[in-house]
């Protein structure tokens, strides 16, 4: 969310930044809807000012025994309270339209964010591994006879299509990736491990902004909570309402859960297998940090992310992302796309975001140093990484001709020291 007092300011340059994001001129309805807002706001207070005055003077008047002004006076204190009343209704209803337009307005881009209208004119910034050369056609996970555990007609008849059931090895892979990311995450990336609902309140959602602008794509129960579509939405909430000491800085969390996204726009999009699923599982990553640390703790969770993929020997890629692929909360993002064989294509796997104090600001969450003001402070997230993508990768990075799948070496002591899926979809 934007600070009103920002745009007042410099509306030329809040304008400049809104135009990267597609929006031409926003500054002139915002600060039209903040002077009748203000305008209202003083009515209210002029005609309070009146009131009280009146007030003071009915007593005046029945204390002198002037009776037709001490009535007169009562009418006109009758009168003033109506209309207080009624101008404190209209400044709270353009407050509130006020807060209704700036929580639609996306983040304000960095200044190293390329020019761009899509994932085309995002700039690749780092690159990891070399693809492998198979002497066979490799194919897509849902394809291999090792994968035979991934059981799409079973969650068909449960949920319909955009599920999967996992059976056997795959349930297992699945569990020890999870793992050996938490676990990789706590002990040697100082991440606390965390574990939250993933039923939460509107309030949590407009925090992290995925209301208004995505409703469509996440889950309401009928009892109104949310359905979290990341647990970046309860990991970053944590702190809302708050005031952190200066000392407690940085705070970082990870947390493996389940996550719920409607696929809304998605349609005939990764249709097959489970690429792009309505519910998964991730291993989350949320810093919150001082301003002038954001941008160094960025890189450092964009190594974060990194340091799983190598250890998987995962070949990928980090995209800086262009103007117009940068999310509406983010100041900057760094896309982590995994090699897959089976597609010949890199493919998101992790996403991780500065937002600056653009949710801090809707959540109201500061910190303090001694002696000074509270100011808002900065909040980060990512992937580290999602589970069932990564799964995906496993599988068809370590195809063999006979169908079997051969694990990463690091994952042996997650998975009793198993080193294999053979083709008949076992452990071995």
């Amino acid at each position: 969310m934007h600070d009103i007092r920002t745009i007042r300011d410099a509306p030329e340059s809040f304008d400049t930044a809104m135009a990267r994001r597609g929006l031409s001129g926003i500054s002139t309805q915002v600060l039209a809807l903040d002077n009748e807002r203000r305008a209202a706001i003083q009515r209210a207070e002029t005609a309070k000012a009146d009131q009280n005055a009146a007030s003071k003077q009915v007593g005046a008047a029945k204390a002198a025994g002037d009776e037709a002004l001490f009535e007169s006076l009562r009418a006109t204190v009758a009168a003033k309270k109506a209309e207080v009343a009624e101008m404190e209704v209209q400044a709270k209803s353009l407050d509130q339209q006020l807060t209704d337009l700036l929580l639609t307005l996306p983040n304000v881009m960095d200044d190293v964010v390329p020019s761009g209208r899509d994932e085309a004119d995002n700039t690749e910034i780092h690159r990891w591994g070399t693809p492998a050369s198979f002497d066979f056609t490799p194919l897509e996970h849902y394809q291999l006879p090792a994968a035979r555990g991934l059981d799409f007609a079973t969650a068909g008849k449960l949920s319909g299509s955009r599920f999967v059931v996992l059976r056997g090895a795959m349930a297992r892979l699945h569990r020890a990736l999870a793992q050996f990311m938490l676990d990789i995450h706590v002990t040697e990336h100082g991440l606390e491990e965390t574990n939250a609902p993933v039923l939460v309140r509107e309030e949590a959602m407009y925090g992290t902004n995925q209301l208004p602008k995505f409703a469509e794509d996440s889950y309401q129960t009928t009892n109104g909570w949310w359905l979290i579509p990341t647990s970046e939405v309860t990991l970053t909430n944590s702190v809302r309402e708050s005031v952190i000491d200066e000392g407690d800085l940085p705070i970082r969390l990870t947390a493996h859960s389940l996550c719920f996204r409607s696929e809304a726009g998605s349609a005939g999009k990764d249709t097959s297998g489970m690429l792009r699923q309505h519910q998964f599982e991730k291993v989350e990553m949320v810093s919150i940090t001082k301003p002038e640390d954001s941008g160094a703790e960025h890189d450092r969770m964009t190594g974060c992310a990194q340091n799983i993929l190598e250890r998987l020997d995962l070949p990928y890629r980090v995209m800086l992302l262009c103007e117009g692929d940068t999310g509406f909360g983010a100041r900057r993002t760094h896309d982590l796309e995994v090699w897959l064989p089976g597609q010949n294509s890199y493919r998101e796997i992790s996403s991780v975001s500065n937002t600056g104090d653009f949710q801090a600001r809707r959540m109201n969450a500061r910190f303090r140093s001694e002696g000074a003001k509270p100011e808002f402070v900065h909040t980060l997230n990512g992937s580290g990484l999602a589970v069932g993508r990564c799964l995906i990768a496993v599988l068809e990075n370590g195809q063999q001709a006979d169908g079997s799948v051969a694990l990463p070496a690091a994952l042996s002591p997650w998975i009793g020291g198993k080193t294999v899926i053979t083709a008949n979809g076992e452990l071995a």
